[in-house]
């Protein structure tokens, strides 16, 4: 298991088993694969929000504003809207990359993105933050599973997410928070 999805499992124990997610099919629909410490996250957790604050996107989620899938569509067409106005990050229009969101802000709907660029394999994708309503865009070089847990334990170097680190960390489960 990758060593941060490690961490997070020793800092928020994941509430009960979950169901496991047929990663073909996902990567069929997607049309690439996705990094593996993404795919031990929801394997680990399913799709849910961490500390009331980010919310990992689920590919098995019935909702589509919690979907993988779904979000991926959704936000290529906002953003394909959003950069006829306003500048592409520098690392997108440079190297022709493509994002693929994997989370987002509950708080402040910003969006946790792959930076997915030509030649790289998903392990090699990095982070981008966008901070939602609005242009402004931070790169973080890491892959998913470790921002997440720097963002939690407060040690990810980002303006965004001051009302973390939480003194109590908490998981809520899509399947909690959906069925109620």
């Amino acid at each position: 298991m990758h060593p941060a999805v490690e961490r997070l499992v020793e800092l928020v124990p994941s509430p009960r088993p979950r169901h496991p997610r047929d990663w073909q099919a996902v990567e069929q629909e997607l049309g690439t694969p996705v990094p593996t410490d993404y795919q031990q996250l929801i394997e680990a957790y399913g799709g849910g929000l961490f500390d009331e604050t980010v919310w990992i996107l689920d590919p098995a989620c019935p909702d589509e504003d919690y979907n993988l899938l779904s979000a991926t569509t959704e936000r290529a067409g906002v953003l394909a809207d959003l950069w006829e106005t306003e500048p592409v990050p520098q690392q997108i229009r440079d190297t022709g990359a493509r994002v693929i969101p994997w989370a987002y802000d509950e708080d402040s709907g910003a969006y946790l993105y792959w930076l997915a660029e030509p030649g790289q394999k998903p392990d090699e994708w990095t982070v981008m933050f966008n901070e939602g309503r609005g242009p402004l865009w931070e790169h973080h070089d890491t892959q998913c599973a470790p921002f997440l847990l720097a963002v939690l334990t407060g040690r990810a170097e980002t303006e965004y997410f001051p009302e973390l680190p939480a003194e109590v960390h908490t998981f809520e489960a899509n399947d909690d928070i959906l069925d109620a």
